[in-house]
């Protein structure tokens, strides 16, 4: 079964608590988009923010870095809680470096890829991450249409991880819901956050359910 991430980013930020015991009732991670308005247009929250959920989360903590020089701020998020930390490939000159500080500071290690990077670019590091993470829109916006290719991208990797025989899990981040949460685990996906799908819902833990369970509602 796969695992469920809603994106705090789509959260009600009047009433944090709230979606953070959400979360914790139906959910297994806490997804947390980190944006610094250069590496992309957006800015989103910073460490006030994070350190606010994660006294309430009773689950892990998942922040996906959309930073430059993501390495700076290594150590500042292992002692706010976060347990899964992931930095984009076109963010950093040496991808190796980051993703040993990231393991030296307790923390499990993750690398992200927007759809125009090939897939192929993240195999030398499939054995030191944990993680990678796939975004399925292009990252730095909320609500964008989740892109087709996204499939075959995740095959792919799949692929390698089995041939090395790595334990690294694949995360899909952007356009993901009910509708496709089937397809996305069918082609190799672990992790999936979601943001609109579960926090616009009526009934946000309904639309968890069925991720969990692939049913489309």
């Amino acid at each position: 079964m796969v695992q469920i991430a809603p994106s705090m980013l789509s959260a009600d930020f009047l009433h944090l608590e709230k979606d953070v015991r959400m979360v914790n009732e139906n959910a297994d991670l806490f997804h947390l988009d980190i944006m610094d308005g250069t590496f992309v247009p957006n800015i989103s929250y910073g460490f006030p923010v994070v350190e606010a959920i994660a006294r309430k989360a009773e689950k892990p903590l998942d922040a996906h870095l959309m930073i430059i020089n993501p390495d700076k701020y290594v150590e500042r998020f292992a002692a706010a809680g976060v347990k899964m930390l992931s930095f984009h490939y076109d963010a950093v000159e040496d991808p190796a470096y980051v993703i040993e500080m990231i393991r030296a500071n307790g923390m499990i290690p993750g690398i992200a890829i927007n759809p125009d990077i090939p897939v192929e670019k993240l195999f030398p590091y499939i054995s030191s991450c944990g993680f990678m993470l796939i975004m399925s829109v292009f990252a730095g916006f909320g609500g964008q249409k989740f892109i087709e290719t996204t499939y075959s991208r995740i095959r792919t990797l799949k692929e390698e991880i089995n041939r090395q025989g790595a334990e690294c899990l694949i995360e899909v981040d952007g356009g993901v819901s009910p509708a496709n949460a089937s397809a996305l685990a069918e082609a190799g996906a672990d992790i999936l956050v979601a943001g609109s799908a579960v926090f616009k819902a009526a009934d946000p833990s309904a639309v968890i359910s069925a991720m969990k369970q692939d049913q489309i509602i």
